[in-house]
């Protein structure tokens, strides 16, 4: 009886009678090396330009489709921006950790037999997977993770992903909050943020670039600094909100004699427009309340000095 080989990870099956003299050197060949390799061995798999990579089957010699761990690995896209892994069409499973560099954002890593659909591989995921009795790729889903029916998401900073935060980051204090978390001095109650007597509470001084028209940003903080080095303009600030309040250092540069315009989202005292204090190196500051996104009410206090 001729030899045949196994469905799935095409083991040799060795006839009776064949190979006499040698049938020790097919079996350790052609099953015991194949079965080490189908239950262990990590194998990496280029990947490039082309919109499709066949991992060819082998019966009865090594392949790569026959490993159990596989890495996707090289720089994916240019003509295609999906670049498909097939594998044979047998049940297995694999465990695909996707190290490919994508040349765009819209690169996407497939694995899928010929007649199925196919499965992602997330950029950087390591996934287990399963090739069903249709030739159907399953990757383990939250359930079987033990989250539950929680739908899957990646640390980040995106809208898709879970933010990546910590107690000491005051962007994410829950206003719903029912009872007192304590930590390090922090107390976040329902409606209240309490900051203990050896704790502090700051927003850092941010420094502005000197241009003939200063620009701000009111969402990176509160408190900014300038040294201005001419006649200057402050630009309205770009998102800006009501209630936001802070202060904004001018300080003249070693010549002194500079002015400061303002634009006319920020409003004065009797609507009047003060000016800058004029001796080399002196420092003022522009107390602000923002009263609209466009509405600015501001009070110079002038030559900080003793």
């Amino acid at each position: 009886m001729a030899s045949n080989y196994t469905t799935r990870i095409r083991l040799n099956q060795q006839g009776d009678g064949d190979n006499p003299n040698s049938w020790g050197t097919v079996l350790n060949d052609g099953v015991i090396s194949l079965v080490d390799e189908a239950v262990a061995k990590y194998t990496t798999v280029s990947l490039g330009s082309a919109a499709t990579v066949t991992l060819s089957a082998v019966d009865g010699g090594t392949d790569v489709p026959r490993s159990a761990f596989l890495e996707a690995n090289g720089t994916v896209g240019g003509a295609h921006t999906t670049i498909t892994m097939v594998i044979p069409n047998v049940t297995k499973g694999y465990v695909v950790n996707n190290q490919t560099t994508y040349t765009t954002t819209t690169n996407v890593v497939k694995i899928k037999t010929a007649p199925g659909d196919g499965l992602t591989i997330p950029q950087g995921a390591i996934s287990q997977i399963v090739v069903d009795t249709d030739g159907s790729v399953y990757s383990t889903n939250a359930s079987g993770l033990g989250l539950g029916t929680a739908a899957s998401a990646d640390i980040g900073v995106c809208a898709t992903n879970i933010a990546d935060v910590s107690l000491a980051d005051l962007r994410y204090v829950r206003t719903s909050a029912t009872s007192t978390i304590v930590a390090s001095d922090l107390h976040i109650k329902q409606g209240s943020l309490i900051v203990g007597t050896s704790s502090r509470a700051y927003n850092p001084i941010l420094t502005l670039t000197d241009a003939a028209s200063i620009t701000s940003d009111f969402a990176k903080g509160n408190n900014f600094l300038v040294t201005i080095g001419g006649n200057r303009t402050l630009a309205a600030p770009s998102n800006a909100v009501a209630g936001q309040s802070g202060s904004i250092y001018i300080i003249q540069d070693g010549s002194g004699s500079r002015t400061l315009g303002y634009n006319t989202v920020f409003q004065f005292v009797s609507a009047t427009v003060p000016t800058l204090s004029t001796g080399a190196g002196d420092v003022d500051m522009l107390v602000y309340m923002a009263r609209s996104a466009t509405t600015i009410d501001a009070v110079l206090l002038k030559n900080f000095d003793r």
